[in-house]
């Protein structure tokens, strides 16, 4: 026998089974990773094919209710005027929704945590420049904008718009930080769909904002607003954030809020976010100023819009 056989029959050592054990370890945990990306790959497709279906589903009702429409038209002709209307409604509706379903979802666990990412940054910005924890929303001369202004100080003045120049502020009167809010293109999309004007009140303001928030955008489950408008506050109860911890830096539900008080009460806006309470998850609040003589004047306004939203529904 030759001294390189007696070598390979050595006992393997204690120190070479532990390698080869890690060594398998992480050929499962590879195999097991690649297997869990495949099942996320599936279920990305599945929902994206789900949510299509659901289109596709309305625009085959609509182009039905059409269809029959027309069907009826021929078979009713006193009514043949109003089902050919809603027989053109149906079709276009169908065609429209069929062509104009998205192609693409994005989850909402992935836009929180893009949303968090931001957040940190500008939250660490905010500390290190060391400003107050006052976030003030102010509006343009136009009120058709917004900016998102933090000061140095919360006893200070704050600026005008055309004095918010740059997002870091020197100057002597107003340091502090100013950004473009998160909810300032959430906004825009929100004013495009309005089928009326924006309420300038502060009670049916409110209720549309909190609409938008839950109907157009389904930020949250629930959003029940409560208005005192001689104090100058509106407080929005939150459930059920898609965006997780609405107390975050200029999160999307509160900023959005905000955009839209500064929008149509046309004056700044301060706001606050606490947690809330056995009914609702958390409590926004967009506080702004009162002069004297604006008390029953908004009172009067609220009192009218509302009369009108109810002879309208």
């Amino acid at each position: 026998m030759s001294t390189n056989d007696i070598e390979s029959d050595e006992p393997i050592t204690e120190q070479e089974t532990d390698r080869a054990n890690d060594q398998d370890d992480q050929l499962a945990l590879a195999a097991r990773a690649e297997l869990l990306e495949k099942e996320n790959e599936r279920l990305r497709d599945e929902y994206t094919r789900a949510r299509q279906s659901q289109y596709r589903r309305t625009a085959a009702g609509l182009a039905i209710v059409g269809i029959l429409a027309s069907f009826a038209a021929a078979l009713f002709p006193d009514s043949r005027e109003v089902l050919f209307v809603l027989a053109a409604v149906g079709l276009f509706g169908g065609v429209l929704t069929y062509y104009l379903t998205p192609g693409t979802f994005v989850a909402a666990d992935v836009g929180e945590r893009i949303y968090a990412a931001m957040a940190a940054n500008e939250a660490a910005i905010a500390e290190e420049l060391g400003l107050d924890d006052d976030h003030v929303y102010l509006p343009s001369n136009d009120a058709a904008d917004a900016r998102l202004y933090l000061p140095q100080r919360s006893a200070d003045e704050l600026p005008t718009f055309d004095e918010l120049e740059g997002a870091i502020l020197t100057d002597p009167d107003h340091r502090g930080l100013a950004l473009e809010p998160t909810g300032s293109p959430l906004f825009e999309s929100f004013e495009r769909a309005l089928t009326g004007d924006l309420a300038t009140a502060p009670a049916p303001l409110a209720t549309q904002l909190a609409d938008g928030i839950v109907e157009q955008f389904e930020l949250a489950g629930g959003a029940e607003p409560d208005t005192d408008a001689s104090a100058g506050r509106v407080t929005i109860a939150i459930n059920d954030s898609s965006f997780g911890d609405i107390s975050r830096f200029d999160h999307p539900i509160a900023s959005f809020l905000a955009v839209g008080f500064v929008s149509g009460l046309e004056r700044p806006i301060r706001l606050e976010v606490s947690t809330g309470d056995e009914r609702s998850d958390w409590l926004v609040t967009c506080r702004w100023d009162v002069s004297d003589g604006e008390t029953a004047d908004t009172a009067t306004v609220d009192a009218d819009e509302n009369d009108s939203s109810n002879e309208a529904a």
